[in-house]
């Protein structure tokens, strides 16, 4: 398996404020790699790479065996969220090649830990699950703390800005990290350190998807419903609520979406993508329907003829759609890409830096069949076409 970066590198990053560099295993995480898309494959020699996420200017690549799995990244590197690296003096902060990141853990007999999760980076606000230090110094860290407390074993995580979402094989949400804007779920607005459980309208409910990457917070059930909770001062929740903070999870009641089978959050934009193929989104920003639609509050379905649907080929329908912070990536079944949004640093890779307001198919030199979007930058796992 190939993957393909999208986007630019060669600044010094920066994000306001100090909490934007953690990362939880299977998170919405990330890096850069040049500009265009570029097979970044020999980088990891004979390691088969089975999943990517994207953050701020960093990557992370897991690679699966029979018997090990291991945890791959590159990039900014300021707060270890890459775990430790020996500083550099030319350039200290970067880690320029894929690097393995976690030994495998074992217990005192040897024995590799079942199901272990780890996460490391910076915590300043709880993030990584683990009790906040003052003044704790995060540049060179060797600290990887091993989260506990769940009913059951982890299967998804998703990073906001500085909060953290776990999805549990029972169909449960945990959260941690920052919660000014109700993100965490818990029914506060405090920091929150040990990894809780969410009530609201998500108890009782079986939770098959989380997604954040801002403030905003969506998850979808087993059934198809959809939830949300978080900051709503884009309109991302406002088919509930004119408050723009919601600090329990709560139904969001979209009528003629159908029955939802993905979630996308971003940081003022959201999406969803129902059991025919078809995607829906709201918020605000540039969501897919051309300039003239800014801001709306109830999601508008993009014409899937823009995805390839025609009387020739009707059999087209998008079967994954991701969300980084101001874009958007859909994948078909035909193993096309489709990207729109903001073009920061020309993370589209669609061959200039223009913003794009429609959906727009990528090229590139492999067969894609994930994707992960970050702030100003994508990755995209493909298959080699030889």
């Amino acid at each position: 398996m190939a993957l393909v970066g999208l986007g630019r590198a060669g600044r010094r990053l920066k994000w306001p404020g100090p909490g934007r560099g953690h990362w939880t295993p299977g998170a919405a995480t990330g890096a850069v790699l040049g500009g265009g898309p570029r097979s970044a494959s020999r980088e990891t020699g004979r390691h088969r790479i089975s999943s990517a996420a994207c953050g701020y200017g960093f990557t992370l690549l897991s690679s699966r065996t029979k018997d090990v799995t291991k945890v791959w990244g590159m990039g900014f590197n300021k707060d270890s969220q890459l775990g430790f690296h020996q500083s550099r003096k030319d350039k200290s902060e970067h880690h320029h090649h894929p690097g393995s990141l976690l030994p495998q853990r074992r217990d005192r007999q040897g024995r590799a830990l079942p199901g272990a999760f780890f996460s490391m980076g910076n915590n300043a606000y709880g993030q990584c699950g683990r009790k906040v230090v003052e003044d704790e110094r995060y540049s060179e860290s060797h600290k990887v703390h091993r989260m506990q407390g769940f009913d059951g074993q982890v299967v998804q995580v998703a990073c906001g800005q500085d909060h953290s979402l776990f999805l549990t094989d029972c169909g449960e949400v945990y959260s941690c990290g920052w919660g000014a804007d109700g993100q965490t779920g818990l029914g506060h607005y405090n920091i929150t350190s040990t990894p809780t459980k969410l009530g609201g309208d998500l108890a009782g409910v079986e939770v098959v998807q989380v997604a954040t990457y801002g403030d905003c917070c969506l998850a979808v059930s087993a059934d198809g419903a959809v939830f949300g909770w978080g900051n709503s001062e884009y309109l991302q929740l406002a088919s509930v609520t004119d408050s723009t903070q919601v600090n329990v999870p709560r139904s969001l009641p979209f009528s003629g979406v159908g029955k939802v089978k993905q979630v996308a959050c971003g940081g003022t934009c959201c999406g969803v993508l129902n059991g025919e193929g078809c995607v829906f989104v709201w918020g605000y920003g540039i969501l897919g329907k051309g300039p003239r639609l800014v801001e709306t509050a109830l999601p508008e379905m993009i014409p899937p003829t823009l995805f390839g649907l025609t009387e020739f080929s009707p059999d087209v329908q998008v079967s994954r759609i991701r969300c980084g912070l101001s874009h958007f990536a859909a994948l078909t079944n035909r193993g096309e890409l489709f990207v729109w949004g903001k073009n920061i640093r020309g993370c589209l890779g669609i061959g200039h830096l223009k913003d794009q307001y429609f959906p727009w198919r990528v090229t590139m030199p492999g067969e894609p069949v994930d994707m992960a979007c970050g702030v100003d930058h994508m990755v995209t796992l493909a298959k080699s076409f030889i």
